[in-house]
């Protein structure tokens, strides 16, 4: 795993995470609260989302909808998270983690059946103290190797 971790608050602008996602060349940053326990994760994806510059019309509805299967009353919530400015407004809460005891095996697993890019590893407090990419474990088998 890389550490340590870099990180942002719910409250940070947005603008302060994507230059440090852009300075540290990273595509996700873990967002914690005051006490530093994880909430959340920003990844280039949610920016992508946030800059393509969508039309919220009814044909976008349809489209969000019937092909991802959401439930258009939450629409004025995403189109909010789309236009947020703070990270909290655009984070995502579904994040992977694991402990740092997990075995590489289990770990390369993880990675693979959650389609995710990266783990973010957590201590008692779940608070991140590092973060495993699958480019860490590729980087572990070769050096195995």
């Amino acid at each position: 795993m890389s550490a340590p971790v870099l990180s942002v608050s719910v409250e940070s602008p947005l603008q302060q995470a994507v230059q440090l996602m852009s300075e540290h060349h990273i595509s996700g940053l873990p967002v914690v609260d005051g006490s530093g326990a994880l909430v959340g994760e920003l990844t280039e994806q949610d920016l992508m989302v946030r800059e393509s510059g969508f039309d919220a019309g009814p044909y976008v509805l349809l489209l969000d909808a019937v092909i991802y299967l959401r439930n258009p009353l939450n629409w004025d919530k995403e189109v909010h998270q789309v236009l947020g400015s703070t990270v909290g407004e655009v984070m995502r809460t579904k994040v992977h983690t694991c402990s740092a005891d997990l075995p590489l095996p289990a770990a390369a697993r993880q990675l693979h059946e959650g389609g995710t890019q990266r783990l973010f590893v957590l201590d008692d407090a779940r608070r991140p103290i590092g973060v495993l990419t699958r480019g860490d474990v590729v980087r572990a088998l070769a050096s195995a190797g």
